[in-house]
């Protein structure tokens, strides 16, 4: 496979991105993943290239391109866990900026690029996400329903607030399919929240799967922090291909 440094214009600047091509002509199909708050890095990487050696072409942006270019801090003590305190102080400005209206405009520009990417399949995509990703992966379908077919979410975190723009209340624009891999050691994602999320997703009749993983903590696919968990991890890729080869009919 080929893995290469791209630059994606949108209207608020440019993103760099991680893009990886599968072995063959193509075409392929495409994959957006959504970074986690610690932004493009080699697990990142890692994670782009298993799903491309399946056969789909991926496009990893830096989701705080308006901050700067990757690397913007400083992730040398990542797997310490009392140092991840001081590393969400210094990117919480970074995540506040990615406001629905902004996470839509990004969304589009990104679906833009791959569209104009020779050895991309015609149609959909899909986009999958982690942690603040999987809360931007289900406000893209949301925004864009009938440009993503399918979006996966794992260990997202405030999916469900009190706020008017919370995430699940635009569910009823969604008419793809979700997915949801769920930490039960989450406090950003409750029972309850899940509950409220499920109840929303029922009400507007859209297809989906909301599992919890049992003993996972926020965070459980990220090698490279001390939240990993490998069994949840192999579940996790399990339902992220399970999703993708059925939304693709491979």
């Amino acid at each position: 496979m080929q893995t290469t440094t791209v630059d994606v214009p949108t209207g608020d600047g440019v993103a760099d991105a991680c893009l990886v091509r599968p072995d063959g002509a193509g075409p392929f199909p495409a994959v957006l993943l959504f970074m986690d708050a610690f932004g493009l890095r080699p697990r990142l990487t890692e994670m782009a290239e298993t799903i491309a050696a399946r056969g789909y072409l991926v496009l990893v942006p830096n989701l705080f391109y308006r901050s700067g270019r990757t690397p913007l801090v400083d992730l040398s003590g990542l797997g310490d866990e009392t140092q991840r305190g001081a590393l969400f102080q210094t990117l919480s400005p970074m995540i506040a900026a990615l406001t629905p209206d902004a996470v839509a405009r990004d969304t589009a520009a990104y679906l833009d690029f791959l569209a104009g990417q020779p050895d991309v399949a015609a149609g959909s995509v899909a986009v999958t996400g982690y942690c603040m990703g999987g809360t931007n992966a289900l406000r893209a379908i949301e925004a864009h329903p009938d440009r993503i077919a399918a979006a996966a979410a794992f260990h997202a975190g405030r999916v469900v607030t009190d706020a008017p723009d919370s995430p699940h209340r635009g569910v009823g624009a969604v008419t793809g399919e979700l997915y949801f891999g769920h930490a039960d050691q989450d406090p950003s994602m409750t029972a309850e929240q899940i509950a409220t999320l499920e109840r929303s997703l029922d009400a507007a009749g859209v297809t989906y799967r909301s599992e919890v993983y049992p003993g996972a903590r926020h965070g459980y696919t990220q090698s490279d922090t001390p939240m990993y968990d490998a069994q949840a991890t192999e579940r996790h890729w399990a339902a992220l291909f399970d999703l993708l080869d059925r939304t693709f009919r491979r």
